[in-house]
C-alpha cells in the first residue's frame, strides 16, 4: 500500500529553462543508473524475502519509496527545464522551422509524444528495461548489487552537476547526490549486520566447490608471469576461510570439440 501527499520530497526550482540539460536529466529517471531502476530494484528484493528478515524488508521499501519520490523530483525538474523556456514550440505559425531546429539539442519526443514533460526514458530515448533490476532472492548479492547501483547513480548526478549552471539545478543534485551518499553506506552496514556476507550464497557447502581453484587468482596471460603479490594473490581471504594463492596458468584439459548434432537439425553437411 502506497500513500501519497501533494508536496515533493525536496523543493526543484529551475531559474533558466534548458531543454537540452531536460535530454541529460532522463538518464537519471529512466537509464541504467537512474531512480527507476533502483526504486523496482529496492521492492522486488524487498518482495522477496521471508518474514525473518524483516529489518531488511523494511530497509529495502522504505528506500524504494523514497526513490519513487526521487522519480518525482526529477520529472518535475524534466517539465520545468523543457516549460517557458526560449526554444519551447511556438504558437506563431511563422516561426515553426526555427524552433525545429531549436530542438535539436534535446529529445524530440518530450515535445511530441508528453507534450513538452519527462518520460520513462533514458537520454537517449530508449525506454526503461526492467533487465536493469537486480533481485536474485539472494540478500547478500543484492545488496552488493544495491551498492554498485547507488555507486553509479551517485557516478551520473555528479556528472550533471558538473554540467549545469542553474542554481536550482545544482540545489536539487546537491540532494540527490547527498542521497547516495546515505544509500551506498546503509547498504555496507547492511552487509556487515550479516552473519555470512561472503562468498554468496554463503549457504552453500564450500567443501563441495574445487579446493584448488577456490581461493587462487589464475593469469590467463599466455607467458607465465610472476605473482604479482597483491592483495588478492597472498593473505586471508575476506570472507575469512581461505588463504589467496596464485596460479600462473590455467589448468587446462580436453578439447572443447561437441558431438555431431542430430541429423534432424541440418546442421552440418553430409558426408560426401
Amino acid at each position: 500500500m502506497f500513500f501519497h501527499e501533494p508536496e515533493l520530497q525536496y523543493e526543484v526550482t529551475v531559474e533558466e529553462p534548458d531543454p537540452h540539460f531536460a535530454k541529460l536529466l532522463q538518464q537519471a529517471i529512466g537509464g541504467q543508473e537512474g531512480e527507476m531502476r533502483v526504486a523496482m530494484q529496492y521492492m522486488f528484493q524487498a518482495w522477496a524475502l521471508p518474514e525473518e528478515y524483516e529489518g531488511y524488508r523494511n530497509l529495502l521499501m522504505e528506500t524504494a519509496t523514497e526513490e519513487l519520490g526521487h522519480i518525482e523530483m526529477l520529472a518535475t525538474a524534466v517539465t520545468k527545464n523543457l516549460r517557458g523556456s526560449s526554444k519551447q514550440m511556438s504558437e506563431d505559425a511563422e516561426n515553426v522551422a526555427s524552433t525545429a531546429a531549436s530542438m535539436t539539442g534535446q529529445n524530440p519526443r518530450q515535445f511530441l509524444s508528453a507534450g513538452q514533460s519527462a518520460m520513462p526514458l533514458d537520454s537517449n530515448g530508449v525506454p526503461f528495461s526492467g533487465g536493469y533490476v537486480v533481485a536474485s532472492g539472494n540478500l547478500a548479492g543484492d545488496l552488493y548489487a544495491n551498492v554498485m547501483a547507488e555507486g553509479t547513480g551517485r557516478t551520473l548526478a555528479t556528472r550533471l552537476y558538473e554540467y549545469t549552471d542553474d542554481p536550482g539545478m545544482k540545489d536539487m543534485l546537491s540532494y540527490l547526490i547527498a542521497r547516495d551518499t546515505m544509500h551506498q553506506n546503509q547498504w555496507l552496514a547492511a552487509l556487515e549486520s550479516l552473519e555470512d556476507p561472503l562468498p554468496v550464497p554463503a549457504s552453500f557447502p564450500q567443501e563441495e566447490e574445487n579446493q584448488d581453484v577456490n581461493y587462487a587468482f589464475m593469469s590467463t596471460r599466455r607467458e607465465q608471469q610472476p605473482d604479482p603479490e597483491a592483495p588478492w594473490t597472498q593473505g586471508t581471504a575476506p570472507d575469512g576461510t581461505g588463504e589467496f594463492s596464485y596460479l600462473a596458468e590455467q589448468p587446462g584439459d580436453g578439447d572443447g570439440v561437441p558431438p555431431a548434432p542430430d541429423p534432424s537439425t541440418y546442421s552440418v553437411p553430409e558426408d560426401e
